[in-house]
């Protein structure tokens, strides 16, 4: 790298569009035949799961009451964080609950846009395209869907008591705003209806698999694995429902909504991704069937067909993790080293990140790094910098490193980057902006502006692995970087045919 100093000042025009020969992710299959032979299968383990008890240890109470208000006409659950109907422990909890009372059952979802560079078309497509699919499912199987308009503290008590419903169940995530909601729908929810938590998002439920922020995933591992015969189980089947609502929910325009949102249109769907769990599990069952086997020798390489591509259906809840790793699980012969280096980051690493950020209240910044990563970053904050780059010029892959501009371009347009590549991303940003504290805010930026499975702990948490050390130890001291793992151009040379990817991604005006 060139020892001189180049200082980015204004913003670059925007990359072109690929060709078709740069779309390099799966293409996911539509239509009835998607995922089918997967789909058979799952349908008869939850048929055979029917009955089988909950598991309480799921569950933790929000409110002081914990039995369903007498003379109510039926139970809510809150969709938030896991939008799908299938293989999601709330829900059946939920369901349970109006079996047990003989109640109608209903799902909602609070649907609010905040003012916001994150708040783009490429999210809200994706989520409301997911949405249209639970809600269709859901009037199959007799259970009314709702989606309300602003935000849960706004207008979900006030929802509760005019429908008389008698207890309120919510999904679970570990991050600030969605911790916020669940503050202010507890603050006006009536102290008569129970309000329910279920962490239908980790095989261990978060606040059993620790009590404590984990220093690594070598402090995690066991306590996970040791709960994973308890908690690794099958799903029973959410059923058509047995009580018919009376007060039946609005329907929903969803061509109509998405077109009324007020979002930046500038970042578009992606041609690669469809949303919804059917397209999940038609991603699931082609990963099974052709890539988990080059897995543990490819995963590495940005140029291989060897990842899961499962990321935007678990971060969006289209897709169940546990109901991964179930089916996963079964593919072990001739593929055994694969799975397991698979279960690893699917089940240690993912909840890892969850923990993180549900015991860290800074899990998104320089103060939520460990002692020794805060003083080594500050020890070199002033380094003398190679390169300098605004987040314009970032932003629109403007630097003279051909490889991060091609990672840069990926995650433009496909909405998704190439987990090997995400490391050696973010730590390009550190090394080139004037401080970590700034390094970090792109990077997030960055990834929770263009990445489909962006503004999620696994996202925070690569930023922060990246930049700040967390999750990992001190290593040899270098200018900028001090102690903080470092990686380089030469060093992707040795893991892949940096080369090839460049000539994919990068396109010649870059």
């Amino acid at each position: 790298m060139s020892d001189r100093k180049r200082k980015a000042t204004s913003a670059a025009p925007a990359p072109e569009e690929p060709s078709a020969k740069q779309q390099k992710l799966p293409s996911v299959k539509k239509g009835a035949d998607a995922g089918c032979c997967l789909q058979d299968l799952v349908d008869q383990q939850r048929s055979e799961k029917r009955g089988m008890a909950f598991n309480r240890k799921r569950v933790r109470f929000v409110s002081g009451t914990e039995k369903v208000k007498q003379g109510s006409k039926g139970v809510l659950y809150w969709m938030s964080r896991d939008q799908r109907v299938q293989d999601n422990w709330a829900l059946i909890h939920a369901q349970q609950l109006a079996v047990e009372e003989k109640l109608p059952l209903h799902v909602c979802f609070c649907l609010v846009v905040p003012k916001s560079e994150l708040s783009t078309l490429r999210y809200y497509s994706f989520m409301l395209k997911g949405l249209e699919e639970v809600a269709q499912e859901c009037k199959s199987l007799n259970i009314q869907f709702h989606l309300l308009h602003g935000s849960a503290g706004e207008v979900l008590p006030g929802f509760v008591s005019d429908h008389s419903f008698g207890a309120l169940v919510t999904d679970f995530s570990p991050l600030r705003e969605p911790l916020q909601w669940l503050e202010d729908v507890k603050k006006k929810l009536p102290k008569d209806v129970p309000f329910i938590q279920v962490d239908a998002h980790n095989i261990v439920p978060c606040w059993v698999a620790s009590p404590k922020l984990e220093y690594a995933a070598r402090t995690i591992r066991g306590k996970i694995t040791n709960l994973l015969p308890e908690f690794l189980t099958g799903f029973p089947l959410v059923e058509k429902h047995p009580h018919t609502a009376i007060r039946t929910a609005k329907p929903v325009d969803w061509d109509k909504t998405l077109a009324s949102l007020n979002v930046d249109r500038s970042v578009g769907e992606t041609a690669w991704a469809s949303a919804g769990t059917r397209a999940g599990m038609a991603v699931l069952q082609s990963f099974i069937d052709e890539r988990l086997k080059l897995f543990k020798t490819h995963r590495n390489d940005p140029n291989a067909a060897a990842l899961s591509q499962l990321s935007p259906w678990i971060r969006f809840g289209h897709l169940s993790a546990q109901r991964v790793a179930l089916q996963v699980k079964h593919c072990k012969k001739g593929s055994s080293e694969s799975v397991a280096s698979f279960l690893e980051e699917l089940v240690v690493r993912r909840e890892l990140t969850d923990n993180f950020c549900f015991y860290n209240k800074n899990y998104d910044s320089v103060e939520g790094a460990y002692d020794w990563a805060q003083q080594t970053l500050k020890a070199h904050a002033k380094d003398k910098r190679s390169y300098l780059y605004t987040r314009e010029h970032l932003e629109t892959a403007k630097t003279h490193d051909k490889l991060w501009n091609a990672a840069q371009y990926q995650m433009i347009i496909e909405g998704k980057m190439h987990g090997f590549l995400r490391m050696y991303w973010a730590k390009k940003i550190l090394e080139w902006t004037s401080s970590p504290e700034e390094a970090l805010s792109i990077a997030l930026y960055l990834n929770d502006r263009y990445n489909l499975d962006g503004q999620d702990p696994n996202g925070f948490v690569g930023c922060m692995w990246s930049i700040c050390g967390i999750h990992d130890q001190g290593w040899a001291e270098r200018p900028v970087f001090g102690k903080i793992r470092y990686m380089n151009y030469s060093g992707c040379k040795r893991k892949f045919d940096v080369a090839k990817f460049e000539r994919s991604y990068c396109p010649k005006t870059l």
